[in-house]
């Protein structure tokens, strides 16, 4: 009679790294998908909320009056900023709290409006509506609309990294400037204490031709 003889079977804190490894896997998967969908919501919230605030900028322009975006925002347009080169705007908003730099660019309340003397202070995502500052040269000519229908012309002078408590940015420095900030890295996924400064000067701010009014912006 032949004798058969059995496999034993492996123990089972031998299969338990494989369990983990798969459990690992698939908490990792997850997690993907979860960044994923989450950066994609992020962007898709930008995109939207800047076409309801071109058209809340729109109805400024026209009325002279504030114009919500949307009925419960606590927050209203007060500028268009644009690089003609790059073919890029958008509009900023009248505060630079995280939730209202969810949907725009943020104008700092304690710096003068662009145009005005001083440096005037916009911040904005790295990621979203600020993404294109990497791209900005010296020489750039950075256009400023505001929601009285001035329009101030830039020039890009110079362009820095500073730490966030210690940009030697002063608004009330002489002058006519301006000041656009995002985070550093440009491609980095978590928020460090870098930032990124693009400086501009008014163009001919000596006898104020750059600034004009913009009847049909």
């Amino acid at each position: 009679m032949a004798t058969v003889t059995a496999t034993p079977s492996a123990p089972s804190s031998a299969r338990r790294p494989l369990r983990t490894s798969s459990a690992v896997a698939a908490i990792l998967a997850v997690a993907g998908m979860w960044l994923t969908c989450g950066g994609f919501y992020i962007h898709a919230k930008a995109v939207l909320a800047q076409v309801l605030l071109e058209r809340a900028f729109a109805a400024e322009l026209s009325s002279g009056t504030t114009v919500k975006p949307w009925p419960w925002a606590d927050t209203w347009p007060v500028a268009r900023i644009g690089v003609p080169r790059l073919g890029v705007s958008a509009i900023a908003l009248a505060s630079s709290s995280g939730q209202a730099m969810a949907f725009g660019p943020g104008h700092l309340s304690d710096t003068p409006e662009a145009g005005e003397d001083g440096i005037a202070v916009y911040a904005a995502h790295r990621d979203t509506h600020f993404a294109f500052l990497g791209r900005v040269v010296t020489g750039d000519t950075v256009v400023v609309t505001r929601r009285d229908g001035t329009v101030a012309r830039f020039r890009v002078t110079d362009a820095r990294v500073v730490r966030w408590n210690a940009s030697g940015i002063d608004p009330a420095a002489p002058g006519r400037q301006l000041a656009l900030v995002t985070c550093w890295p440009l491609d980095a996924v978590l928020q460090g204490p870098l930032r990124y400064v693009v400086y501009a000067g008014l163009q001919g701010a000596a006898d104020g031709r750059s600034r004009s009014r913009c009847e049909s912006c």
